[in-house]
């Protein structure tokens, strides 16, 4: 087989690759989504985080990571489970890993689901959206709410 061809056809992949990519970020953000990290294992360090997606569908939060080629998001978190156990700003290794200017949202497990704790990151606005979508619930739906 000739290398060229073989280089041409790596090629097309990873452009291919970063097309779906690309689509799928810019098909989130069309649909009222806004730029936020997750991160899922609570490590002190501040590793895991990982860029992506999120947009809000009813009662819940569903998030696409960045660099994903699984088509549907990649997490998908209720709001009726989330409760903020704390608000702070990122450490000095976070900021590599977030989007500009962000606040962090550990939330704790409300005991309703196995998931474990997570933590979001978000610029001001964003956040400013997503509290206030935490806290528009309907009545009686949330687990503080009584």
């Amino acid at each position: 087989m000739d290398i060229t061809v073989v280089v041409g056809a790596v090629l097309f992949l990873v452009l291919v690759v970063l097309a779906w990519f690309t689509v799928r970020r810019l098909r989130a953000l069309r649909s009222g989504g806004v730029h936020a990290a997750l991160r899922i294992r609570l490590d002190p360090s501040g590793k895991g985080w990982h860029l992506g997606v999120g947009r809000y569908q009813g009662d819940e939060f569903v998030w696409f990571r960045v660099l994903s080629l699984r088509p549907g998001p990649d997490r998908v978190i209720h709001r009726s489970t989330l409760e903020i156990a704390d608000r702070r700003e990122p450490s000095g290794s976070e900021l590599y890993s977030m989007p500009p200017a962000s606040q962090v949202l550990r939330f704790a497990n409300s005991g309703e689901t196995t998931e474990p704790d997570i933590e979001i990151a978000m610029s001001p606005d964003a956040l400013t959206g997503f509290l206030s979508w935490l806290e528009s619930a309907p009545p009686g739906r949330l687990p503080w709410a009584s």
